[in-house]
């Protein structure tokens, strides 16, 4: 993660006084997307499972600008209630909610012959079900705050990912979920986007998909030959939380360099790690932990 932030082409202070309510914010993506909101003017609360790490996080962040405010809570975004009294404690500290991040995410690499019913569904009530249940706690808020609203979705669904079919139904569903509130909740004033990340840099998924001597080609294979970075996707965030996307909503911006268009898979080399996957160990690592 690179330390600072660049503000450079956005006005400083666009989002003062404004509040962002994040799930999976302690995480690298989510954590960098809440760091540019805060160093241009945003307070802040982060939703993640983790307790001391949340708050950690949230600590860390406040530093980064003098006036901005961040607390970090401990949610588990499965549980529709515990992110009802998140949202009732972040009006309390703050009055508002005016954007919403949903990102909190599962994953782990499964083939399918070893993927297990459980594990399918923690992937799928995490990433789709918490975006549902933390759009919904949050609703009156986003409607009486004319607000916003970006799901950290992905392109694994674009076109068939071995290893990824639990992750990539999940962020299907998050895209046509994002649809619909688009189109329901347009008449209130609230707005649906989607940013979908491929490979980026320094995240726990490309360190996942793409074993020791395989990161090379895989970046060769990026039409602007580089990898993401999350200020990429940050970059991307402050746009469309700000005015200048006022008229943008349904939308999925993906940053990805162009990759998903070439058809190249950023994942273990294929179809040998499919018909080897005994071998490699995923019918003991594919049971659901999260």
């Amino acid at each position: 993660m690179t330390a600072t932030y660049s503000t450079s082409v956005f006005q400083p202070g666009i989002f003062n006084n404004m509040v962002v309510f994040c799930t999976g914010g302690a995480g690298t993506i989510c954590r960098r997307q809440v760091e540019a909101l805060v160093i241009l003017g945003a307070n802040a609360v982060i939703v993640g499972r983790k307790k001391e790490v949340t708050e950690k996080v949230a600590a860390e962040i406040q530093q980064l600008r003098n006036g901005s405010k961040v607390i970090g809570l401990s949610v588990d975004v499965r549980h529709y209630k515990a992110l009802q009294e998140a949202v009732a404690r972040s009006v309390e500290e703050f009055g508002k909610i005016d954007y919403v991040i949903c990102g909190a995410a599962g994953n782990f690499l499964a083939d399918f012959r070893h993927l297990s019913s459980n594990a399918f569904k923690s992937v799928v009530d995490i990433d789709l079900l918490g975006s549902y249940n933390t759009v919904k706690a949050a609703q009156d808020q986003l409607i009486q705050n004319k607000g916003s609203v970006i799901f950290v979705s992905a392109t694994l669904h674009y076109y068939g990912v071995p290893f990824q079919s639990h992750v990539g139904a999940a962020k299907a569903g998050i895209d046509a979920l994002s649809n619909a509130l688009a189109v329901e909740l347009g008449p209130f004033g609230v707005r649906f986007n989607c940013i979908a990340p491929g490979p980026i840099d320094g995240t726990e998924g490309i360190s996942r998909l793409l074993p020791k001597g395989m990161k090379e080609r895989a970046r060769k294979s990026v039409p602007l030959q580089r990898f993401g970075t999350i200020d990429d996707v940050a970059n991307a965030t402050v746009f469309l939380f700000s005015p200048a996307s006022s008229f943008i909503t349904g939308a999925t911006i993906v940053v990805d360099g162009a990759a998903w268009h070439t058809g190249q898979q950023i994942t273990l080399p294929y179809p040998e790690s499919i018909l080897d996957s005994d071998e490699l160990g995923f019918a003991s690592t594919s049971k659901s932990k999260l």
